[in-house]
């Protein structure tokens, strides 16, 4: 398996090549036929939540932590939101303080406790520029909750880091309840609209650029499919 980059700093490309091995290797990005939150059949499924072991959950804050030093955004701490963006918050710290870049960390609760410290925040006050990290982006619903609660704390809401950017058309629920495509990403309208910088380790066209590598095996098989997906929702 490729490490994420090598001594140097490691090119986008190659750094998203590596980690979409890594997925694929780790049975977090999967293939087949899977119902997204939009109601779209999509013909793969990334699942963070199967970095399920310390080595996969050690490598995965390696490729966060080197996509973001590559990125050159600069934040003052970071925050996790609930609950996958815990762990990984907790470990993209522990690398980067690895790495020399030593940042306090908080993450939030779901619901507010009542008794000792109280409240829904735990770890170091929210201050300074806040990087939000967590999986994907996919509809920026969650990331504007952790907007409302970083400027309630009196911090800045200043980037968001994901493993994923699926490059697809949102959508919008309209008031008969049903939902349309809009012409823009869920990263785009965090990006454009929220005013956050993005910083993902890879992105959908990293994932067909390194299924046109397989050749006639078995994973290559699946880039007809994916390629017809991007097609049709890709932004």
């Amino acid at each position: 398996m490729r490490e994420p980059g090598g001594a140097g700093a490691a090119s986008h490309t190659e750094l998203a090549q590596a980690f979409v091995e890594f997925a694929v290797r780790s049975g977090v990005l999967r293939f087949g036929e899977f119902k997204t939150k939009a109601g779209r059949l999509s013909p793969y499924f990334f699942n963070a939540g199967l970095f399920d072991d310390g080595a996969k959950l050690g490598q995965l804050a390696q490729f966060y932590a080197k996509a973001l030093i590559a990125s050159g955004i600069e934040f003052d701490m970071i925050f996790g939101p609930a609950y996958k963006g815990i762990p990984l918050g907790v470990a993209v710290a522990i690398e980067l303080a690895r790495l020399g870049k030593n940042v306090p960390f908080a993450y939030n609760r779901k619901e507010a406790k009542d008794h000792g410290e109280g409240g829904s925040l735990v770890g170091a006050p929210l201050q300074g520029r806040v990087l939000i990290v967590d999986d994907v982006i996919s509809a920026g619903t969650a990331v504007r909750e952790s907007i409302a609660l970083i400027q309630a704390a009196g911090a800045q809401a200043h980037a968001v880091a994901i493993a994923l950017d699926r490059q697809e058309m949102a959508t919008d629920k309209q008031a008969d309840g049903t939902v349309r495509d809009v012409p823009h990403s869920a990263v785009q309208y965090v990006r454009d609209v929220l005013g956050l910088k993005v910083c993902a380790i890879a992105r959908l066209e990293d994932l067909l650029a390194y299924l046109s590598t397989q050749g006639a095996a078995e994973l290559g098989a699946h880039l007809p499919k994916v390629q017809a997906y991007r097609d049709r929702y890709g932004v």
